[in-house]
């Protein structure tokens, strides 16, 4: 049935919740979509959400509880036992399995690993712990369809059937010689157009597309958008198969990432969400207010600096504001670029044709705008001829420098091991008011002869 969550709905639900009416509940969700049931749950506050948690089917609420806020389900979870996280664990694969588990504090970890009925799954689970969790350890799941080179196709398939009962979509059939080391990938119509007596190494397909265990997330993104890939298997540093990562992981994946650099860029320092507390949004966002703080009171050092200078040119101190906000623009656009480009690894070739192609765009930018306040400065804030075109110069440079600034700082960064998205917002717009300031103030001293 297609979920409509409205404000009667939710009463209804919250209503059987304080009644303890569990039979109606399950009444009323038995049939919905995981998705659906994760969205409810949202609108709950989380003792209300724990209670039809541990009222519904495990097969639903473990998928449920992987699309909610980190927050939201850690509160959840603290109110479960042991045994009933082991409940939901045992539902799961063992990819979201072990990032629910690294969740918990250490303690609990051992007792929930304890009460997973499958020793099997369970030590799936404790080995993915190992891995970072951002490289392609972090990201796999030990489900997947394996066979060996020296099957024949009516074993092959035997065998298929018994694995495929743990594995949720069969992406992709994997060869492994004797010793688990990956060879290739299986066709799915080869195997069922070959005679059954044929062995596996006579039809499958060598060529296959793999990361290592240690492999950066980013690249594993990058290689699986590259070849369109709907899945791709992991093996560890001696070859041998022990995952694969599907593109729903790596969707989450790329979406948590865009998350981060998108807060990053507007000034938080922390992964943080609207409903957190205000110390915990007040930690993440200080810091970088406290930049720009101190980028202004240097750009206010520096306008006092020529504070002569603006006693005989009084009408100089009007386009500051446009000065600033102007290199804070471009700045601004020409690292946000950056970023996506040396996200997306299609920034290409030398540094300095980078650079050379950002200060000819710049300088077109920089001459259109320059005309159009050259003509209002002169004709509505009647400033001198001079004044004029000390303020077109001085907008022609400081777009240039911030462009400059915009494109080199992401590049310089990300050399460094250091996320670029950090270049953007209010670091390059704050680097960019200062020497904005400084350059708009020494061309018009130049050219003004003060």
């Amino acid at each position: 049935m297609q979920f409509e969550l409205t404000e009667e709905f939710i009463e209804q639900v919250e209503q059987y919740i304080a009644n303890n009416d569990g039979d109606a509940l399950k009444g009323l969700l038995d049939d919905f979509h995981f998705a659906d049931v994760a969205e409810l749950l949202q609108e709950l506050n989380h003792e209300e959400a724990t209670y039809l948690v541990k009222l519904l089917d495990s097969e639903i609420t473990s998928e449920a509880l992987m699309e909610l806020d980190d927050d939201f389900r850690e509160r959840i979870l603290d109110n479960l036992s042991p045994s009933e996280i082991a409940d939901e664990l045992d539902e799961m694969d063992t990819d979201d399995a072990a990032d629910i588990i690294a969740e918990l504090d250490d303690h609990i970890q051992k007792q929930v690993i304890d009460h997973i009925e499958d020793e099997e799954h369970a030590a799936d689970i404790v080995d993915l712990l190992r891995y970072d969790e951002d490289t392609a350890g972090g990201l796999m799941a030990k489900e997947l369809v394996r066979v060996k080179e020296t099957w024949t196709v009516a074993g092959c398939v035997r065998e298929m059937r018994r694995q495929a009962e743990n594995v949720t979509r069969v992406h992709s059939i994997y060869v492994t010689d004797r010793h688990g080391k990956l060879k290739g990938r299986l066709s799915l119509k080869d195997l069922l157009t070959a005679p059954e007596r044929a062995h596996i190494s006579d039809i499958y397909i060598p060529k296959v597309d793999y990361v290592n265990v240690h492999t950066d997330a980013e690249d594993v993104a990058r290689i699986m958008q590259k070849y369109d890939l709907e899945a791709i298997p992991v093996v560890d540093d001696e070859g041998i198969l022990v995952g694969r990562i599907t593109i729903d992981d790596i969707v989450d994946f790329i979406k948590e990432e865009a998350e981060k650099d998108y807060q990053m860029a507007a000034g938080i320092s922390q992964d943080v969400e609207a409903d957190d507390s205000i110390f915990k949004l007040t930690k993440a966002r200080l810091p970088w207010l406290m930049i720009g703080m101190l980028g202004g009171l240097g750009a206010a050092s520096i306008i006092t600096g020529f504070q002569s200078m603006m006693t005989t040119f009084p009408k100089i101190i009007i386009f500051v504001p446009l000065i600033q906000a102007t290199a804070g623009n471009v700045g601004v656009q020409s690292s946000a670029i950056v970023v996506q480009g040396l996200a997306n690894d299609t920034i290409k070739g030398n540094i300095i044709t980078r650079l050379l192609k950002e200060s000819l765009l710049a300088l077109v930018n920089g001459i259109a705008i320059a005309l159009v306040v050259l003509v209002i400065s002169h004709f509505l804030f009647f400033t001198s001829y001079l004044e004029s075109i000390s303020i077109g110069i001085a907008i022609i440079t400081v777009i240039i420098l911030a462009a400059l600034i915009g494109t080199f700082i992401p590049i310089l960064l990300d050399k460094r091991g250091i996320d670029p998205a950090v270049a953007t917002g209010p670091f390059i717009t704050t680097s960019n008011d200062i020497f904005g300031i400084l350059t708009y103030f020494l061309i018009a001293k130049l050219i003004l002869g003060f």
